[in-house]
């Protein structure tokens, strides 16, 4: 007996509002990474630079981590997970989870260094400490676009797999009619 395929195809409902919940964290986590700016439209950054705002950064980037982890443990609870397309779904969102996690400490770095800056008078120090900021908070960005990008690659296995639901009839195939039973004499008619 050869493997039904079926076995494999995520219901329908299902693999859309996995989508949808996919297409949302994305656009969050993008739109984070292009909204949480350090420095200003000259490319300068600010002589003193908000620790506050810059925690709300850290702040922000934790809750989409935290979004980006759950949603990433509810697909590998779900009896899907184990199918080839909720795998590679699944191995997506594992890199999301881990991506995402590592821009929470490079924002609080940067908050840090912004109140390290505050109290520094020696310009070394300042030009460390500046140094420092610009790296870490472009690193935490970067780290956000790259969780969205895993999540983006996630919904597109999804859409691919959408596709194999056009091979397989919406309910499972009938069984096989028997003949009827042959007539009185013993012949089919």
């Amino acid at each position: 007996m050869s493997p039904d395929p079926r076995r494999e195809l995520i219901p329908r409902n299902a693999t859309l509002h996995l989508i949808d919940a996919l297409d949302a964290l994305q656009s969050r986590l993008r739109s984070a990474a292009e909204q949480t700016h350090l420095l200003d439209d000259a490319g300068r950054m600010p002589a003193t630079p908000s620790y506050t705002e810059l925690l709300q950064h850290a702040a922000e980037a934790q809750t989409l981590s935290r979004d980006v982890l759950q949603l990433t443990a509810d697909v590998a609870r779900s009896s899907h997970s184990t199918t080839r397309a909720g795998n590679s779904v699944l191995a997506h969102l594992a890199t999301a989870t881990t991506v995402s996690s590592h821009a929470v400490p490079h924002f609080a770095e940067t908050a840090e260094h912004a109140l390290a800056l505050l109290r520094s008078a020696n310009p070394a120090d300042r030009d460390y400490l500046t140094n420092h900021m610009v790296s870490d908070h472009a690193t935490a960005r970067a780290y956000l676009r790259r969780s969205s990008d895993s999540l983006r690659g996630a919904a597109k296995e999804l859409n691919d797999h959408l596709d194999a639901h056009r091979f397989f009839p919406s309910s499972p195939p009938q069984q096989s009619q028997t003949p009827p039973p042959p007539g009185p004499n013993g012949h089919h008619r």
